[in-house]
């Protein structure tokens, strides 16, 4: 039998459950009874996501089901080994926890606004020094402060869509003997596969693509080497923020959907894109490769495709809640890669914990849009988008001659 697609992966990942049952059941206990030391142990075989030590004790430290979606992912990923966290910043603080004190962490500069919040108050208070860097792209191994023992990207970033190359970071990483991580969101491994690049933490909120329909919490973080493998097990067991049984189920279900839901999020974003390029009222449209030829380059070679996330600048004569109000189908809310599409406004949303300064570091104007393209029918969210440009254009203008008429 040849190797099977990532679609069929998708669907076939699951662990077989003893009993039969097609779809995993979910195991709720907290706890689980110990053999009798010295007692022959049962004949009867463990559930699916048996963990390494060959059962289960209590809830925190391993359970069937958050077993099954970790060697689920692992297998979609090529990856050894799986971690599942509450949280996607349950996650990246994992990631973060194996970073001693007294050493650095290098990130991009334009980074989620959870990610920026971490590491501006957590780090000062555990004495690690971090700096973010502009175009990691350009970074060299002598430019590389001697205490950084990590170098952290997302690519595409957020909500910028900024390439980085990766292979290039883990590279200059390794020269300098650090580790690189990268959050893969925006991509999963169905477009971009870090390990491949040299990687060697790859980081996901499950919330997004992978479970898909915005019911859920989850993270995930991956790795090959045993030593960073086991720092994140201590993480994930001693911080006690472990995937819960019943979520753990929800992100396996919509890993099923997973590449389905992606190529009609893609095909959708792909056409709203066309739309903006053309719209007379954006005056810029970033997506994967937008910024220059040299990341479009990039991007072309590490990926298979754009995301369905973009984010474009609205012209002055756009009112931002005229235009908000005109939506229907469109959700004016933060998150991503579920079925429906949200928009959001970034500076005041995702990243409001950043100062003007820090915005405009990180590329995010007052005018910055981010738009999260779901599965719907791609005319009617086309209609939407123009019919909110229509009725918002000038709107600023009406609002205050109606005052002033008032007044």
């Amino acid at each position: 039998m040849g190797e099977r697609s990532f679609a069929t992966r998708c669907v076939a990942t699951t662990p077989f459950d003893p009993t039969g049952a097609v779809v995993p059941a979910i195991y709720l206990a907290s706890t689980y009874a110990h053999p009798i030391p010295g007692a022959c142990p049962p004949p009867a075989p463990m559930p699916c996501g048996t963990n390494e030590e060959g059962g289960h004790s209590y809830q925190r430290w391993s359970n069937p089901t958050r077993a099954a979606v970790e060697i689920a992912v692992a297998s979609l990923e090529d990856a050894k080994h799986a971690y599942a966290f509450a949280t996607g910043m349950a996650a990246i603080s994992a990631v973060f926890s194996t970073v001693k004190a007294g050493q650095r962490v290098l990130l991009c500069s334009s980074i989620y606004g959870g990610t920026f919040q971490y590491i501006s108050n957590f780090f000062p208070a555990r004495d690690i020094k971090y700096d973010l860097i502009d175009d990691v792209n350009a970074l060299r191994a002598e430019d590389v402060p001697a205490d950084t023992a990590m170098i952290y990207i997302e690519s595409p970033t957020n909500p910028r869509l900024r390439v980085v190359d990766i292979a290039h970071a883990a590279e200059v990483a390794h020269q300098v003997g650090a580790k690189l991580a990268i959050d893969n969101t925006f991509q999963t491994a169905y477009l971009q596969r870090p390990f491949e690049l040299g990687a060697d933490y790859v980081i996901y909120s499950a919330t997004k693509y992978l479970a898909g329909h915005g019911d859920v919490l989850a993270g995930l973080v991956l790795a090959n080497d045993e030593e960073l493998a086991e720092q994140v097990r201590l993480a994930q067991v001693a911080l006690g923020a472990p995937l819960s049984p019943f979520d753990s189920y929800s992100v396996l279900r919509g890993l099923k959907t997973l590449v389905v839901r992606m190529d009609r999020q893609l095909e959708n974003a792909e056409r709203i894109r066309e739309f903006l390029l053309a719209h007379p009222s954006v005056t810029a449209v970033h997506y994967p490769g937008s910024e220059n030829a040299k990341e479009a380059e990039i991007q072309a070679k590490q990926s298979q495709g754009a995301g369905s996330v973009l984010s474009f600048e609205i012209a002055d004569d756009i009112h931002l809640p005229t235009f908000v109000a005109a939506l229907d189908i469109i959700g004016y809310a933060v998150s991503l890669g579920g079925v429906e599409t949200l928009l959001c406004h970034p500076a005041s949303m995702t990243h409001a914990t950043m100062n003007d300064q820090e915005l405009a570091a990180a590329g995010i104007s007052q005018r910055l849009l981010r738009l999260a393209v779901g599965i719907e029918d791609a005319s009617d969210l086309l209609a939407e988008l123009q019919r909110a440009f229509q009725v918002s254009k000038g709107a600023a203008e009406r609002c205050l001659d109606n005052s002033n008429s008032e007044s």
